[in-house]
């Protein structure tokens, strides 16, 4: 479920949007993908910067405040609500 968005944004727009593009992917929060996989999903979506170094900082970014996490090399969403 992608972030509400009557709470305060933490993010910059385009990281949030980032999120939320990764989020509507996945219907399982136990979902995995690459970080080659993620990179494609956000540049394939219009609403998304098409530069491959955008998606790139969006994805660290969401890893370093934990929006997502890395497992094994392999990323998966982190679940807003807890």
């Amino acid at each position: 479920m992608p972030m509400r968005r009557n709470e305060p944004r933490s993010l910059p727009g385009c990281v949030e949007d980032a999120y939320d593009i990764l989020a509507s992917q996945t219907t399982d929060r136990q979902a995995e993908f690459s970080h080659e996989r993620a990179q494609e999903l956000l540049l394939a979506n219009e609403a998304f910067p098409d530069e491959p170094a955008d998606a790139k900082y969006a994805i660290e970014h969401l890893l370093n405040y934990g929006w997502l996490y890395e497992v094994e090399n392999k990323l998966r969403i982190t679940d807003p609500e807890h």
